[in-house]
């Protein structure tokens, strides 16, 4: 297995806050992404990218509400293994600009994640989609379809359905192979297509893999020796918003267990991304690390920079401090 290390990109980082997700903004994101991608693989890394895709999925959700009284509306499973093929392609040909024809093979793979039927999630949807909705039409739609509706921070309703813990990854040989014949690998997007063991086959379920969790999943699965969890902050911080806010340079995987009970990594935000750190380091890992895409190549040195992300490990090599003042 050569040198490898799965890249998560965050939907949105294909569609940035306040940005329309227009064809024309997704595209100049990707290929900025794309670029960071290639320096690693300059670098002598193997690449496996699991994106991300909120935005898209709840923009394409917003379609399908409005356009069912003329064609017949699908399921969530569909609309997420839609837009891994969407993104899957914007990727690959931004992969392909950005490489010059350097890249020995894109491949783009629709990915199914195995999810089990008695996993608490199924019992408290929580996790929203689609469009926001006024408390009446909310209703309607929970008499209607069986939906679980919730208010969404005070913006109005939304549909909330269940965010599983991805199990196995059905495609994984086929990853694997590709990864092993040098190609780059788009796969598990949004988390890859949840499905449900059902005999000797796979039925696809109404839910959302977090696509932090799904990237953790198949980085130990390919054995990886890195996993990088791309955002919008460069490094992580402790007691964020606060004037005693700091960066955080490098932590084992038991600090960073003992922050995360501390409170210090809200769910909404860098709570999923801490968890899957964590859990690629103790189920086998090097390193994991959380920063953003400017830093990607510099964050994968042998020892930290101060032009890289925040990295996770099993235990300090170094007595140097590892905790420094936010800049």
């Amino acid at each position: 297995m050569p040198r490898t290390v799965v890249v998560a990109l965050g939907g949105n980082a294909i569609t940035r806050h306040g940005q329309a997700g227009t064809a024309a903004e997704q595209e100049e994101n990707a290929d900025r992404l794309a670029e960071a991608v290639c320096s690693l693989r300059s670098a002598g890394w193997q690449v496996v990218i699991v994106h991300g895709n909120g935005p898209q999925v709840g923009n394409l959700a917003i379609q399908q509400q409005e356009a069912c009284s003329r064609v017949p509306a699908l399921p969530l499973s569909w609309l997420v293994a839609m837009t891994e093929g969407q993104m899957g392609s914007l990727l690959t040909l931004a992969l392909h600009r950005a490489g010059g024809g350097a890249l020995p093979g894109v491949v783009s793979v629709v990915t199914h994640v195995v999810v089990e039927q008695d996993d608490p999630a199924f019992t408290r949807p929580t996790k929203p989609v689609g469009p926001f909705m006024t408390a009446e039409e909310a209703q309607r739609l929970a008499d209607e379809q069986g939906w679980t509706v919730g208010e969404d921070a005070g913006r109005g309703y939304r549909r909330l359905v269940a965010s599983p813990r991805p199990q196995r990854i059905v495609e994984l040989d086929a990853i694997r192979a590709l990864v092993d014949n040098g190609s780059v690998v788009v796969a598990a997007g949004g988390g890859g297509v949840p499905v449900l063991a059902d005999g000797t086959t796979y039925r696809g379920v109404a839910a959302v893999i977090d696509k932090d969790l799904a990237a953790q999943r198949l980085a130990n699965a390919v054995g990886a020796e890195a996993l990088m969890l791309v955002t919008d902050v460069p490094r992580v911080l402790l007691d964020y918003g606060t004037d005693r806010a700091r960066e955080i340079t490098e932590m084992t995987a038991d600090e960073a267990r003992a922050h995360a009970a501390d409170g210090q990594f809200p769910e909404g935000s860098m709570g999923p991304k801490i968890r899957a750190a964590v859990d690629f380091i103790e189920e086998g890992g090097r390193t994991a690390v959380i920063t953003d895409a400017s830093r990607a190549c510099a964050s994968l040195e042998p020892e930290p920079s101060a032009g890289s992300g925040t990295r996770i490990i099993a235990a300090h090599t170094v007595d140097a401090s590892h905790i420094g003042a936010a800049s």
